[in-house]
C-alpha cells in the first residue's frame, strides 16, 4: 500500500458528498453555502476538481444575498423535486434507474449487489430515510468507510469508521476500493449528473454530482491497488 496515497482525505471528501445527497440541507450542516468551504476542499492537485470546486464556491457567492436561511432551503426545495417528488423524483438517485433503459422501480439487482457488499465487510445501513442500498449517497458513505479502513493500517488490518448512516467493521484491500469506484458510482454517477441538469442545470446538486464524479475518476487514474 502506498503510504503516501490520500486515504483519509478522500474518506473525508466522500463522507460529506455522500451525506449531502441523504438529507435535505435544512436538515444538515450549510456549509456548502460558504465559497470558502469549496475554495479550501481538497482539489488533490487535480485541474478537473479545482474546476468542480470552484464552481460550487460561484454557486454560494450566488447563493449569499438571500441569506443564510432562504439559500438553505433553496437548496432543499432542490433536493425534494430532484430526488424525491411529488409525484416522483426528477431524478431518482438509485444506481438500479441507470443499469438499463425503461427502469421505473427503484429497486434491483444494483441493490442487492450493494446489500451484499455491505455486508461482507460487516457494514449495515442506517436507514431512517428508507432508502434503498444503491443510493448515491449511501455508496459514497461505504466508499468512505472503505478509504477509512484503509488508511487505518496495511491491506490485512481492521480499521473502524463511522458515517452517518453506514456504520461497521471488517479487513479492506486497496484493490477493494478502486473496483468499487469503476463497477458502482463511477459507472453511473454521470448519468445521474446528467438527469440532474435536465432540470436544475446550474443548480447545488449539480454541481456537486459533477466533485464527485471528478474526484472518483481522479482516484481511479491514480492506479492505486
Amino acid at each position: 500500500m502506498e503510504t503516501s496515497f490520500p486515504w483519509s482525505t478522500l474518506s473525508e471528501a466522500y463522507g460529506f458528498l455522500g451525506n449531502s445527497l441523504l438529507k435535505p440541507m435544512t436538515q444538515t450542516a450549510r456549509v456548502g453555502l460558504d465559497p470558502a468551504f469549496w475554495e479550501a476542499f481538497p482539489d488533490f492537485g487535480d485541474e478537473g476538481v479545482r474546476d468542480a470546486l470552484d464552481a460550487l464556491a460561484r454557486y454560494a457567492d450566488r447563493a449569499a444575498p438571500l441569506g443564510e436561511e432562504a439559500a438553505a432551503e433553496q437548496v432543499a426545495v432542490e433536493y425534494t423535486r430532484l430526488f424525491v417528488g411529488p409525484p416522483s423524483p426528477a431524478a431518482p438517485p438509485w444506481e438500479t434507474f441507470y443499469r438499463s433503459e425503461g427502469v421505473t422501480v427503484g429497486f434491483g439487482e444494483a441493490t442487492f449487489r450493494m446489500r451484499e457488499l455491505l455486508r461482507a465487510v460487516g457494514l449495515e445501513v442506517r436507514n431512517g430515510n428508507n432508502q434503498y442500498e444503491d443510493h448515491l449517497g449511501i455508496e459514497l458513505l461505504y466508499l468512505s468507510v472503505l478509504c477509512a479502513r484503509v488508511f487505518a493500517g496495511d491491506d490485512e488490518s481492521v480499521g473502524r469508521a463511522r458515517c452517518a448512516q453506514v456504520a461497521g467493521d471488517g479487513p479492506v484491500g486497496s484493490e477493494q476500493v478502486r473496483e468499487f469506484i469503476e463497477e458502482h458510482p463511477l459507472n453511473w454517477v454521470g448519468a445521474f449528473r446528467d438527469r440532474v441538469a435536465e432540470t436544475f442545470p446550474e443548480g447545488y446538486f449539480c454541481h456537486v454530482l459533477t466533485l464527485a464524479e471528478r474526484i472518483l475518476a481522479w482516484q481511479r487514474a491514480s492506479a492505486i491497488g
